[in-house]
């Protein structure tokens, strides 16, 4: 028997991917092959954002709502898990600094698991996934294995945060490009361009690099940026808790000292107009 499209379900009780798969087809596709895709495991990936709840995504609302199995990381926020439906599956994999619950590859196995069981899975992490989330990693392993998926981005914790702290990245007066660094410089044993990076119209946010802060200080300015250039650290951004320490470059180290994570590093003259613009 066929059906034609317009019996097809609403596109919203379907995931994107497979509605393209339907779609595409043109005007016909059997009830069985429809079924068959239905039973197939689906994994979406999705940004939870930088903390505060109300900056997730409605597309990441809907699916956390739709979800059957849910892998979440430390730093989603407790608000956020609540929309989870009650009798979905909630497995934590939260990693921290030099402590991880659970190893990389056996995350990669739960997805993979779960969506070859047939399960509709959430995998949700801070942030975005694709910016030091390792999202790509995971979405490598599923593709190895023939698994559907798709990517809800979310709000990253550098614009997220800084937009929270009163600090735009780019401004006409102050910055024309913005930079985004892993803090996990000396562990991971890659050295990044220091002279590409110290530059006085450039805006740096180092992410996980709280315990790196006298290195990226002394590597700025060995490189040349002034040891006057203004900075911030963000603590706990777009949470309640938020707290925003400003000093010079050469104070970073310092700065650091009072801070706890999750915190971000923003070196650049645009952090000089946090005290003009914070609303938060």
């Amino acid at each position: 028997m066929l059906i034609k499209s317009k019996h097809f379900p609403h596109r919203e009780a379907l995931s994107g991917t497979l509605y393209h798969q339907i779609y595409s087809i043109g005007s016909t596709m059997t009830l069985t092959s429809l079924s068959s895709l239905q039973n197939q495991g689906f994994v979406s990936l999705v940004g939870a954002g930088p903390g505060d709840p109300d900056l997730l995504t409605v597309k990441g609302y809907r699916v956390i709502q739709q979800a059957e199995v849910v892998v979440y990381d430390r730093l989603v926020s407790p608000e956020i898990l609540a929309l989870a439906n009650e009798k979905a599956e909630m497995i934590y994999v939260g990693k921290k600094l030099d402590f991880h619950c659970v190893p990389q590859e056996e995350i990669n196995q739960i997805l993979v698991r779960k969506a070859l069981e047939g399960k509709r899975v959430v995998r949700l992490k801070g942030g975005d996934s694709f910016i030091f989330g390792r999202g790509g990693e995971e979405l490598e392993e599923l593709a190895e294995h023939g698994v559907r998926f798709e990517v809800v981005p979310g709000i990253t914790a550098a614009a997220g945060a800084t937009a929270y702290a009163g600090i735009p990245l780019t401004h006409r007066d102050h910055a024309q490009s913005v930079q985004f660094i892993t803090g996990h410089i000396q562990k991971d044993g890659k050295e990044i361009e220091w002279p590409s990076l110290a530059q006085a119209n450039n805006t740096l946010v180092f992410y996980m690099g709280l315990k790196q802060c006298r290195y990226i200080a002394e590597k700025l300015l060995e490189n040349g940026l002034d040891a006057s250039t203004s900075c911030a650290i963000i603590e706990n951004g777009t949470r309640r808790e938020q707290r925003v320490l400003t000093g010079s470059l050469t104070q970073l180290p310092e700065l650091a000292t009072q801070a706890i994570s999750p915190a971000l590093i923003v070196v650049g003259s645009v952090t000089s107009l946090h005290d003009k613009l914070k609303w938060f």
